[in-house]
């Protein structure tokens, strides 16, 4: 009889080494075997667990998402494109100094601070820098919050963030995530055992960001040498609607670098994901976009509320005063959902070329209801 592999060594075999890693740091801070290393997972020792979380909890292994959407989602709200909606809404926070340091709309800022002020949570893991490279910081006030507001598309694992957080603090978390991050949250959440569930049952909620892929830090860092723009100066990244440009806010002013040139850094990882909005967090919030002219979008999100709990955090938010709302129009979600579909099938491609068998999605069940309609769409 062959020896099953470690759960280390398949992750090394399947994702690491398949360059399907996300970055999401789902895998670190569990086990003393594996750490970040700029925005890369390295394995520092052998583990010989066959069983280990950081095979379970990682997002690009194969997991029963149907289950998943069961366990976290009312089955009526459920759509192929973009997941479970309740509602879908334009928000803004509506305080000017949030949206002056914030992305776009600052709904996520908004959101988090309420959450911290009305004692929800202890504590809004969100991301941060050091030296330029993102790293997942607890900000316990307002302060920290806006300090560090905004976006860099750098890879932050996050899910790093929280199971450090988790291990260090008998306290509640509300967790900023990408959609890999949502997921591998997720994850934690169905595979919990006696051990973990204490920790994991300290995620009160998840706010998903929209994501279409992330740089790669080393690859970028020689794109900004080139451009002559020092990391550090990098307040906060945008892709204006509408324009094909990379805009850097830096201390010296807007850089504007074309995107066909930063393309080239985004991480290979993210041709490989099928999810844009975020599909298994409580809110997803995304730059107002598909919802009339240029100026109308400035300055707003889009919000998609996924869960009961997302609902009664986006509800209380406009009870506050802390979040303006307003209809966005049914053309909308329509072209949300197309775009967000054309990002599934693009990735489904991805995927079959990399396996080289349509019968082989690497870490998606091609059994799955979802993955089948992609599928059927493409």
């Amino acid at each position: 009889m062959s020896k099953k592999l470690s759960s280390q060594k398949l992750l090394k075999n399947n994702v690491l080494d398949a360059k399907l890693c996300t970055g999401c740091g789902a895998c670190v801070n569990i086990c003393p075997y594996q750490t970040i290393y700029n925005d890369r997972t390295v394995q520092l020792h052998y583990c010989d667990l066959t069983d280990g979380k950081c095979y379970a909890y990682c997002p690009r292994t194969p997991a029963d998402l149907s289950r998943l959407r069961e366990l976290f989602f009312d089955a009526k709200d459920l759509t192929p494109e973009i997941g479970a909606v309740k509602t879908y809404y334009l928000t803004r926070a509506a305080d000017p100094e949030i949206r002056a340091v914030a992305q776009h709309g600052g709904t996520v800022t908004a959101l988090m601070e309420l959450a911290l002020v009305e004692g929800w949570i202890d504590a809004a893991l969100v991301s941060s820098d050091e030296q330029y490279l993102r790293h997942g910081t607890a900000a316990s006030d307002k302060s920290m919050l806006r300090k560090n507001a905004g976006a860099k598309f750098i890879v932050s694992p996050m899910a790093a963030a929280f199971n450090q957080f988790v291990r260090q603090e008998n306290a509640n978390a509300g967790v900023v995530a990408t959609p890999c991050q949502a997921l591998a949250l997720a994850k934690m959440k169905l595979n919990r055992d006696k051990e973990e569930a204490p920790k994991i049952n300290h995620l009160q909620f998840v706010i998903g960001l929209y994501c279409g892929w992330v740089l790669s830090a080393e690859k970028f860092s020689a794109l900004l040498a080139e451009k002559s723009v020092k990391r550090e100066e990098i307040k906060r990244m945008d892709i204006p609607a509408g324009k094909n440009i990379l805009e850097l806010y830096t201390r010296r002013g807007v850089k504007e670098i074309p995107f066909n040139e930063a393309q080239v850094c985004i991480r290979e990882a993210c041709n490989y994901c099928t999810d844009s909005t975020a599909e298994y967090a409580d809110v997803s919030v995304g730059a107002a976009r598909f919802a009339g002219t240029v100026d109308e979008q400035r300055g707003w999100n889009q919000l998609i509320v996924r869960t009961q709990k997302g609902r009664e955090l986006v509800d209380l938010a406009v009870k506050r005063g802390v979040l303006e709302i307003k209809e966005a129009p049914v053309k909308s979600l329509r072209q949300l959902k197309v775009a967000a579909m054309d990002k599934k099938k693009n990735a489904l491609k991805n995927i079959v070329r990399k396996s080289g068998s349509a019968k082989n999605l690497l870490y998606l069940d091609s059994r799955d209801a979802m993955v089948r309609k992609i599928l059927k769409a493409g």
